[in-house]
């Protein structure tokens, strides 16, 4: 068997205990040294924890309001987007209208205007062919009516103003 270094070793003497006593105290201190920075480490921790949950709320609100900002800005850009699409879908639908009009107008067709002028004509002359035919009614209504004119019934040679329609063409 070999014997170990440790066993070749003297027993320990009055040097080697006074060697044990003085680093005694050096062991304590490099424990308290150990337990202090373990207090101290979980309060570093806390505090760490803290501040990553107020730099985290902060950058959360940075965002919220970055986000904000492009979402207006955004919504400025649609909504001038549409008013430019508006305007020219206006533009064009007038271009349209106009070409549409000229085109009929070389048919000979008439335009809206035409046809309201001519309806508005029609209502005068129909107002102007009610005041003649009633005019004659009222003078023959007052005049004395011969014995020829009292035996033959009046016949009237126009149709009234109301069956008289336009037609549709």
């Amino acid at each position: 068997m070999a014997k170990s270094p440790a066993s070749d070793k003297p027993p320990a003497s009055a040097d080697t205990s006074g060697s044990l006593a003085s680093t005694h105290p050096n062991w304590l201190a490099g424990l308290g040294a150990m337990a202090k920075a373990q207090e101290q480490g979980s309060k570093a921790i806390e505090a760490l924890v803290n501040d990553g949950l107020a730099f985290q709320r902060k950058s959360q609100a940075e965002a919220q309001q970055r986000l904000h900002e492009a979402t207006e800005r955004l919504s400025h850009l649609a909504s001038d987007f549409g008013q430019q699409t508006t305007v020219r879908v206006d533009r064009l639908e007038h271009l349209f209208e106009d070409r549409v009009a000229k085109a009929l107008q070389r048919l000979g067709m008439p335009t809206l205007y035409d046809l309201q002028a001519l309806t508005e004509r029609v209502a005068q002359l129909e107002a102007q062919l009610a005041k003649a035919t009633a005019a004659p009614k009222t003078a023959a209504k007052t005049a004395r009516p011969t014995q020829a004119a009292a035996k033959a019934p009046a016949k009237s040679a126009t149709k009234p103003a109301a069956s008289r329609t336009p037609r549709k063409a």
